[in-house]
């Protein structure tokens, strides 16, 4: 077999472990900071750092082999593959979220209410009596302490539109990349890229006025949990979609892709638009309903 026709294979995969260690240290460090700890925020701070390494030296390595030419048709298959289960992943990661938001809401919160046959009933009367099935709760007896839940036509909406813009915008770019024309890829992307970082800020303003207006925190029972922990996690996801899209702008500065050889911008688009989607579930089922 040609050095042409044969599959590239890694010689280490020392990237993915990085990855894991940087994760795994940023989520350590959170867990510490939410209670209390001082070496917390380090060590948050250091995950991160390792995490942006990561990322920059794994992207340098894929592009540096793309534009050698060491990639043929079946590792671009393999590539295409990976991404898909990939994204199924999260797609099932969410999954689990969006589904104890709906045992929440409309299962266990009745239970305790005393809704139901037999197990309702049973549920209130050994568990909390005096519980009232509302929504949202700040749990029996108001342990989350009094809050306001969060408006839907305000940062909420604006959000929505922002993102649903910039997926506008990304497919846009794509158009031009196919098309050859890199001055609409380029701007296609500054805009998809800004976009994705104004949504960033605006959820950050949104988590401000949650804390220090409406007193909605993390502790402020099960509906702060189930909102922080959804719009937090697809929060971080918009963070790494960005910064992979503003890899791919970097790139195309540089020259890099073809109408033929671009699959890092179809992850990297694929990637985003499952960002949307997601997004589009989260303003439905936890801001509107």
């Amino acid at each position: 077999m040609s050095a042409k026709d044969a599959y590239y294979i890694p010689q280490k995969a020392t990237w993915p472990i990085l990855a894991t260690v940087g994760l795994a240290v940023t989520l350590i460090g959170f867990a510490n900071y939410l209670n209390g700890s001082s070496i917390g925020p380090i060590l948050m701070v250091l995950g991160l750092l390792i995490f942006i390494g990561m990322l920059a030296g794994w992207f340098t390595l894929q592009a540096t082999e793309s534009e050698s030419g060491t990639y043929n048709t079946q590792v671009g298959i393999s590539y295409r593959m990976g991404m898909m289960w990939f994204i199924f992943s999260e797609i099932m990661f969410f999954a689990v979220f969006f589904g104890s938001l709906w045992y929440t809401r409309n299962l266990s919160v009745p239970w305790l209410g005393g809704e139901g046959a037999g197990p309702g009933r049973e549920t209130q009367e050994f568990l909390w009596s005096s519980f009232q099935a509302t929504w949202p709760s700040n749990g029996p007896g108001e342990v989350g302490g009094d809050f306001e839940p969060m408006g839907t036509w305000g940062l909420p909406f604006l959000n929505t539109l922002i993102l649903l813009s910039s997926g506008v915008t990304c497919t846009w770019a794509h158009h031009g990349l196919l098309s050859k024309n890199r001055d609409q890829l380029i701007k296609g992307l500054m805009v998809t890229v800004g976009l994705g970082f104004l949504f960033v800020s605006l959820q950050a303003l949104e988590y401000y006025e949650a804390y220090h207006e409406l007193g909605l925190t993390l502790g402020s029972g099960i509906y702060g949990s189930t909102f922080f922990m959804l719009t937090g996690f697809h929060g971080a996801h918009v963070c790494v979609g960005a910064i992979m899209l503003s890899t791919v702008l970097f790139r195309s500065w540089k020259g890099h892709f073809t109408p033929e050889n671009h699959f890092v911008f179809e992850a990297a688009a694929w990637y985003w638009h499952f960002v949307d989607v997601v997004w589009l579930g989260l303003f439905v089922f936890v801001y509107m309903l």
